[in-house]
């Protein structure tokens, strides 16, 4: 009878074999998605931090205008002769490179 429950005993695998699949699952989810949003917003902090007067700009509402002034908080946009906005700068999605041309030109 002793032999049966140390063979019984033997054939089962350590409890910590059961947390491997939800530590597998939370490297997968460390590595495939928060890693990369984490990249994505410290890139988008660094661009933010660099903005400067004459910038061009897309908004994040799809606005493009050039950047009158900068603030703390906001940024000043010229939409068209004439037209100002103040814009929080955290909505600012990208910055446009000085050579590049409309889309419909």
């Amino acid at each position: 009878m002793l032999d049966i429950l140390a063979a019984a005993g033997a054939d089962t695998a350590p409890v910590w074999f059961s947390y491997l699949p939800i530590v597998g699952m939370v490297l997968i989810f460390w590595f495939f998605l928060f890693r990369p949003q984490m990249k994505r917003a410290k890139e988008h902090q660094t661009k933010i931090s660099g903005l400067k007067r004459n910038d061009r700009v897309v908004t994040a509402g799809g606005l493009v205008g050039k950047i009158v002034a900068v603030d703390d908080i906001y940024v000043d946009l010229e939409l068209a002769k004439g037209v100002r906005v103040k814009a929080v700068k955290s909505t600012i999605g990208d910055v446009i490179a000085p050579g590049a041309a409309p889309a419909n030109d």
